[in-house]
């Protein structure tokens, strides 16, 4: 694959959620994100998070990420 050398990219921020870990909770986020966004190419993590329940277990992960995509 080619590249052009001007290409032009949009972000835009989404939280993955996962009751199994940080790593999922991204891998969630990306996979939805990709059924939605054409041409995703890569994503940064800007939070991470958890959601402790009333026993003190760590019940839910949540990241939030920024997605890149390329304009058409």
């Amino acid at each position: 694959m080619s590249y052009d050398a001007a290409r032009t990219y949009k972000k835009v921020e989404i939280i993955g959620i996962s009751s199994k870990g940080f790593e999922e909770a991204i891998q969630s986020g990306v996979s939805k994100a990709h059924q939605s966004l054409e041409k995703i190419s890569w994503f940064e993590v800007k939070e991470m998070r958890g959601h402790v329940d009333s026993e003190g277990i760590v019940s839910e992960y949540q990241v939030v990420i920024k997605v890149s995509f390329e304009l058409k």
